[in-house]
C-alpha cells in the first residue's frame, strides 16, 4: 500500500469543482459523496442516470453546508440517505430496474438493510476503470475540463459498492494527479499503465478489508467489532494511553457502521472529523503520523490509515502478570468485566504488535474463558495463574498451523499446492460450484505464495491476515446462500477461531453427490488450444473439483491420474493437423477413462 505515496500523497491537490456547486471544498465533497452513494446502491444505472439523481438530491446536500447550532452533519446526511431511498421507491421504473421493489414495501430501517443486501460484490480484477483515449484525456485537461474524474468516481463506486466513500474521493484525487503527471510524458499510455496500477491494486485490497469490517459489524456483536478496532489502534499507536485508545475504538467502530450502511456523506464527514481529532492529538498518539497531518484533506485520512506502526514503548516495568497473578482479578472481572478485558487486550496488543489481529483475539478469548471458569472456584488464583502458559500455547499452535501450511507449499510447489487445496475444500464445501472452489482456493494459494517466503514473524502475520479476508469472503458467500452446517459453524461461532475451525473442518458427510456423468465432468473443446496457461490450469482444476465431488473417498493419486490424461489429450489434439476432429474422437477416450476411474473408485 505504501506504493501510493510517491504517486499522490505528496502532491498538493485542489478539488475540482462539481457541476453546479462551485463555491467551496465542502460543496464539492457533498456533491461527489452523493454521486458515490447513488452509484453504489444503483449499480445498473448509467453514468447519465446517476448524475440526474444527484442533481435531484443536491439541494438537500447543499443544506448540510449551512446547519443550525443544534443540527449535526451526520443528522443532515442521514436525512439525505432517507430521502434517497424514498426517491428510488417513488420512481417505480428505477426500483424495478434495480430489483428493489420488495425493499420499497417495508419500513425505513428494514428497507435500508434490504437495499444493502442487494449490492453486488466487488468487481473482478479485470473489470477496472481504463483510460479509453489518453490523448483526448490530456486535451481535456489542457482545456481545464474535468479529465474523466466524475466518470472515474462513478465506475469505481458501482464496481466496488462496499468501498468507503472517503477512500474513493482520495483515489479520485490520485487518479487526477496521475493524469496531470502522465500528460507531460511522451509515452502517455505507458505512463498511465504504470502509475494507475498501484491505485487499482490499493482499491482492490482496501475494498476487501472494508467489506470484511462490515461483515464483522453485522455478523458479530458490537464487542467483537470494538475489540478488532482496539487491537488495530493499539498496534499502530502503542504509546497512546488506554483511555484514548478506548475512546477512539468506539468512535471508529461507530464510523464503520455508518460507512457500511452506505451513508457516504456521513461517512465522509465523520472520517474528516476523526482525522482532525487524530491530528490534534498526534503528540500523544503516534510519532509516525506527522507527515500525514501536513497533507491536504483528500490525502490525510488514507495516509494515516496506512501509516506504519509507531515504535514500541519500554514496558518492562509494567509486566502482564497483574492479569494472571493479582488476587483482585476476579473482583474486577465480576464488577466491570468489559473494562478488565479491554485493558488486557490493550496491554497485550501493545506488547505484541507483530501478531495478527485474529491471533491476539484468540488469546483474549482464552483469557476471558479462563476467568469465567476460574472465578467460580474457591482458589481462583491457582487456576488462572497459568494463564501466561495458555497464551503461549495459543500462539504456538497458531504458528505451527501456518508453518505446516508453508512447508507443504514449499514441498509441492504452487500448482500442486493449489490442487491439494481444491481437493481439501471441495470435500469441506462440495455445495460450491467448481468455479467458486477454484477461485477461493486460488486466493489461498496466492496468499501462500506471497507470505511463505517471508521471515518467520512476518510469514505468520501475513498468512493470518490473508486468511481472515479470504475466509471472510467465503462466509459472506455462505450468508448469501447457505453452503453447509460445518461451514456455517466456522463462520458464525467465533471470529477469533474462524481459521483454526476451517483448518480442522472435515468433509461434509451429509453431501450426496449427483450420479457420475462423465459428460458433465469434462468436454474437450478446440478453444482449449487458444487458452493461456492460467486458463488451461483453471479448466484442469474445475475437472479436479468435479471429480472430488463425485468420489470424495478416492485417493489423490487416482485424481491426478485422470488429470494427467486430460492434459496429455489436450496437448495431443492441439498439435494435431485437425484438432477439432481429434477432440471429438478423444472425448470418447476421456469418457472411457472417466468411467474406468469410477469403476475403480466404487471398489474402495
Amino acid at each position: 500500500m505504501k506504493t501510493l505515496r510517491p504517486i499522490c500523497f505528496l502532491v498538493f491537490f485542489s478539488y475540482v469543482q462539481c457541476q453546479t456547486l462551485q463555491r467551496s471544498l465542502l460543496a464539492a465533497v457533498l456533491c461527489f459523496s452523493t454521486s458515490i452513494m447513488v452509484a453504489q446502491f444503483l449499480q445498473k444505472l448509467t453514468y447519465e442516470e446517476v448524475q440526474t439523481i444527484v442533481e435531484e438530491l443536491v439541494d438537500l446536500a447543499e443544506k448540510c453546508k449551512v446547519l443550525k447550532a443544534h443540527e449535526s452533519p451526520s443528522e443532515c446526511a442521514h436525512q439525505l440517505m432517507t430521502t434517497f431511498l424514498e426517491h428510488i421507491c417513488d420512481n417505480q421504473g428505477k426500483a424495478d430496474k434495480q430489483e428493489f421493489s420488495d425493499c420499497c414495501n417495508i419500513n425505513n430501517k428494514a428497507r435500508l438493510k434490504c437495499f444493502l443486501l442487494r449490492k453486488k460484490g466487488d468487481a473482478d480484477d479485470s473489470d477496472v476503470f481504463q483510460i479509453p483515449n489518453p490523448e483526448r484525456i490530456c486535451e481535456m485537461d489542457e482545456e481545464n475540463q474535468v479529465p474523466g474524474k466524475e466518470r472515474y468516481i462513478y465506475e469505481t463506486s458501482r464496481k466496488y459498492p462496499f468501498l468507503y466513500g472517503p477512500t474513493i474521493l482520495t483515489m479520485s484525487a490520485c487518479y487526477e494527479t496521475t493524469i496531470r503527471s502522465c500528460c507531460q510524458e511522451e509515452n502517455k499510455t505507458e505512463c498511465f499503465q504504470i502509475k494507475l496500477e498501484p491505485i487499482r491494486k490499493y482499491i482492490r485490497e482496501i475494498s476487501l478489508r472494508h467489506h470484511h469490517l462490515c461483515e464483522i459489524g453485522i455478523k458479530f456483536n458490537h464487542k467483537v467489532a470494538k475489540a478488532v478496532e482496539l487491537v488495530l489502534l493499539t498496534k499502530k499507536q502503542p504509546k497512546a494511553n488506554f483511555s484514548e485508545i478506548a475512546r477512539l475504538a468506539v468512535d471508529i467502530k461507530n464510523l464503520h457502521q455508518t460507512c457500511c450502511e452506505g451513508d457516504v456523506v456521513a461517512c465522509v464527514l465523520g472520517r474528516s472529523q476523526l482525522m482532525n481529532y487524530t491530528c490534534s492529538k498526534q503528540s500523544i498518539l503516534s510519532s509516525k503520523i506527522s507527515p500525514c497531518c501536513a497533507l491536504p484533506v483528500p490525502f490525510r485520512g488514507e495516509c494515516i490509515i496506512i501509516s506504519e506502526n509507531d515504535d514500541k514503548p519500554d514496558l518492562s516495568f509494567m509486566p502482564l502478570g497483574r492479569f494472571t497473578e493479582d488476587r483482585s482479578v476476579c473482583k474486577q472481572f465480576s464488577n466491570k468485566p468489559d473494562d478488565l478485558l479491554q485493558e488486557f487486550l490493550y496491554e497485550y496488543s501493545r506488547r505484541h504488535s507483530e501478531l495478527a489481529v485474529p491471533v491476539i483475539l484468540r488469546v483474549d478469548t482464552v483469557y476471558q474463558n479462563l476467568l469465567a471458569k476460574c472465578c467460580k472456584l474457591e482458589n481462583p488464583l491457582e487456576c488462572y495463574s497459568n494463564g501466561q502458559e495458555m497464551f503461549q500455547r495459543v500462539i504456538r499452535e497458531s504458528h505451527e498451523r501456518v508453518k505446516h501450511h508453508c512447508d507443504l507449499h514449499e514441498k509441492l510447489g504452487n500448482a500442486n499446492f493449489h490442487d491439494r487445496l481444491i481437493i481439501l475444500y471441495t470435500k469441506k464445501a462440495p455445495q460450491l460450484s467448481a468455479e467458486e472452489l477454484v477461485t477461493f482456493t486460488k486466493n489461498m494459494a496466492a496468499a501462500a505464495t506471497k507470505c511463505c517466503p517471508l521471515r518467520d514473524e512476518q510469514q505468520f502475520a501475513c498468512m493470518e491476515d490473508s486468511a481472515k479476508l479470504i475466509l471472510g469472503a467465503l462466509c459472506r458467500r455462505h450468508e448469501a446462500e447457505a453452503i453447509n452446517a460445518g461451514v456455517g459453524h466456522c463462520c458464525d461461532d467465533s471470529y477469533a477461531f474462524r481459521k483454526p475451525c476451517f483448518d480442522d473442518l472435515q468433509g461434509d458427510g451429509t453431501y450426496i453427490s449427483p450420479p457420475l456423468s462423465c459428460d458433465q465432468i469434462t468436454n474437450l473443446k478446440e478453444n482449449l488450444c487458444k487458452a493461456q496457461d492460467e486458463e488451461f490450469q483453471t479448466e484442469k482444476q474445475k475437472l479436479l473439483s468435479n471429480l472430488v465431488k463425485q468420489k470424495p473417498q478416492a485417493t489423490e493419486m487416482q485424481f491426478q491420474s485422470v488429470m494427467a490424461e486430460f492434459a496429455h489429450l489436450v496437448k495431443k489434439c492441439c498439435q494435431a493437423e485437425t484438432s477439432d476432429m481429434c477432440f471429438r474422437e478423444e472425448n470418447l477416450t476421456v469418457k472411457k477413462s472417466c468411467l474406468r476411474a469410477s469403476t475403480f473408485i466404487k471398489g474402495i
